[in-house]
């Protein structure tokens, strides 16, 4: 039996067990003596008598066992042209007088508290320092629409919010503090305390008796001590966009979180503790949470924070850079950022001009990997290229390779094989396991691991109902896809991107990866649209690499031929067209139901997590051109 298969098996086998091992990895105030409480299933509730804090753990721990002169934070803004280290002593001493200045306004344990910050290193401090005395913090992506952000200042109901007086885009200034202003004004619920950082690209301006200065509080602050946490206490809400328009608020609870979080570094990344590692994403997401601030942290890492991007900062060498210059170890990305670096430099010129073998492995998540970036990036980089799945609610990875147990063979378009904890299943409509390689939806059976979703902020029934209700005993994913003859799992688009094409069940990611590996195709999307005679038909965009100068009309031909050779007539592939460039969210994620809804002619909302809403005029433009929405 294998090392990785050996530690699957235990994990489910005596699931309690296994964790409360893990477990003994942690700081504790008071060690759990039960792993697992599930008498209110699915309210699942780890290390239910046990005591803890997550700061602690984070960074006092490192401080008096060794580690306090070791590098904790590395920040680095191509945008500012500046960079700074923060030690593990430096960030404790920062930490417990943001913490001081909190509690001096008032803010105690289970109080909420928003943070709507740029990628700066107070973002980072501002959550530890909410977590050393039991706030709850919800990091809200810095400059979300402010609509938004008052949405989620009326269902945390946070009693202070922490703010920048801007963010920073290549070649722009984004300022937040009207964003905000906006915000509280439009929201219902009115915070006590808004502590302002005051940015020099833009100054704010400040409201008397509500706003404060950031540096002047955080300078008179008195500072404060960690607070022993009950294990289930809230760490903090994140929202992701729900179906309905209204978010959801995840709740990571306090001791699974660390759990979980610090298991995975060794287990997954092969990381020890002192190696620097880097995920290239955004504190506002859960990536950023998980692996930027919490696990990197919770094993004595040292984490970079990158306030820039894949390229355009100032070119696609900018990652390579950051890899040469801070010796990082372990990159965690998404697939989107390798496919723009790819598009502006397919052929990896600007990885020339860098030493970047001081990288071992590269770790993608965030949306599908197609086989084809998964290949550019193994040629190029010639590391591992692990790609792997997880999602808001789970914190880590459902499906992953596990560096620092076994290296298991790379199937491309797979995330490997399941997490200790998670035991997968593929069911049709009809709740009946699926047989291997036929698509369904994809669930884990209940109770999740450590560190997943406790509930949903203020919404215990729509935790129920959005996960639990349609496969009682199961976790589901709102992924589709399927598990093969070798128990490796394919991931093919949520359940809603299952197209029906004449009764035929298809995966637009099966069809996408055809699409992607066309040689002058950098990135492209497929979505069903409403089709008369079919029920629906897979409508597909593509954007190209830079340089490419071959007729557009060629290339679609080429791909519908491909699809047709590769997936079958019955895929009914022939609209294809050519774009600039995808609508994404700011993590990244094509916004494929958008689209969907353009080409179909139905009423939508701009997304809130949008990078760019200007992009949605030309789609439609594309889309009118091959015939959408269709005329009745």
């Amino acid at each position: 039996m294998s090392d990785y298969q050996a530690l699957h098996d235990a994990s489910l086998q005596d699931q309690p067990g296994f964790w409360l091992e893990a477990a003994r990895q942690i700081h504790w105030y008071q060690e759990p003596t039960v792993a697992l409480d599930d008498a209110d299933a699915p309210f699942y509730r780890w290390y239910p008598d046990g005591k803890t804090n997550a700061c602690y753990n984070a960074v006092d721990l490192h401080v008096n066992t060794g580690r306090a002169e070791q590098t904790a934070i590395i920040y680095d803004s191509p945008i500012t042209g500046s960079a700074a280290k923060l030690s593990y002593r430096d960030l404790q001493q920062r930490v417990q007088q943001v913490a001081g200045m909190l509690a001096d306004s008032g803010i105690i344990a289970g109080d909420r508290v928003i943070i709507y910050m740029p990628m700066v290193p107070e973002a980072i401090i501002g959550m530890l320092a909410c977590a050393r005395i039991g706030a709850i913090h919800s990091v809200v992506f810095g400059g979300f629409a402010a609509n938004e952000l008052a949405v989620r200042i009326d269902d945390c109901t946070p009693k202070a919010i922490l703010a920048a007086s801007c963010g920073l885009e290549p070649g722009r200034v984004v300022e937040y503090k009207p964003l905000l202003d906006s915000a509280i004004n439009t929201a219902t619920h009115k915070p006590d305390t808004c502590f302002i950082l005051q940015r020099p690209q833009a100054a704010a301006s400040m409201v008397d008796g509500r706003d404060v200065d950031w540096t002047d509080a955080e300078t008179r602050a008195t500072p404060a001590s960690c607070v022993e946490i009950d294990a289930n206490h809230p760490l903090y809400i994140l929202y992701t966009s729900g179906t309905t328009g209204q978010p959801k608020g995840v709740v990571r609870d306090t001791a699974g979180g660390i759990v979980s979080l610090k298991w995975t570094m060794k287990n997954i990344y092969g990381a020890e503790p002192g190696d620097v590692y880097w995920a290239a994403s955004d504190v506002g997401w859960v990536v950023g949470h998980s692996y930027i601030v919490y696990a990197p942290l919770f094993h004595g890492n040292t984490t970079v924070l990158y306030e820039g991007k894949p390229v355009g900062t100032p070119d696609p060498g900018a990652f390579w850079r950051v890899i040469s210059e801070h010796k990082v170890k372990v990159l965690f990305t998404a697939p989107t950022a390798f496919r723009a670096i790819k598009k502006e430099d397919p052929n990896g010129e600007y990885l020339k001009k860098y030493d970047t073998s001081c990288l071992e492995s590269l770790f993608l998540a965030g949306e599908r990997c197609d086989p084809d970036t998964l290949s550019w990036a193994e040629e190029k980089l010639a590391v591992p290229v692990i790609d792997h799945w997880w999602q808001t609610e789970t914190g880590s990875s459902i499906c992953t390779n596990f560096l620092g147990v076994e290296v298991l063979p790379i199937k491309p378009g797979s995330p490997t094989k399941p997490a200790p904890g998670y035991d997968l299943d593929v069911l049709d409509a009809q709740g009946n396991s699926c047989p291997a390689g036929e698509i369904g939806a994809l669930v884990a059976r209940s109770p999740l691991p450590p560190g997943t979703f406790s509930t949903l902020w203020g919404a215990p029934e729509r935790y129920v109902s959005s996960y639990f209700a349609t496969f009682p005993g199961y976790y589901e994913t709102g992924d589709a896809g399927y598990i093969d003859e070798d128990g490796y799992v394919f991931v093919m688009s949520r359940t809603d991107d299952v197209i029906n094409v004449a009764g035929h069940r298809l995966s637009t990611g099966a069809m996408e990866e055809v699409l992607a590996a066309h040689p002058d195709i950098a990135e492209c999307a497929v979505m069903g649209a409403a089709d008369a005679l079919k029920g629906q038909i897979p409508v597909g965009l593509l954007v190209l690499n830079s340089g490419c100068s071959r007729s557009h009309d060629d290339i679609c031909t080429e791909v519908v031929q491909r699809v047709r050779d590769e997936i079958g007539p019955v895929a009914a592939f022939k609209k294809v067209t050519v774009v600039t460039r995808l609508p994404k969210t700011r993590s990244g994620k094509i916004l494929r139901a958008t689209m969907r809804a353009i080409a179909d002619g139905e009423d939508w909302k701009m997304p809130a997590t949008i990078d760019d809403p200007t992009i949605l005029d030309e789609i439609g433009e594309s889309l009118g051109q091959i015939g959408y929405p269709q005329q009745s």
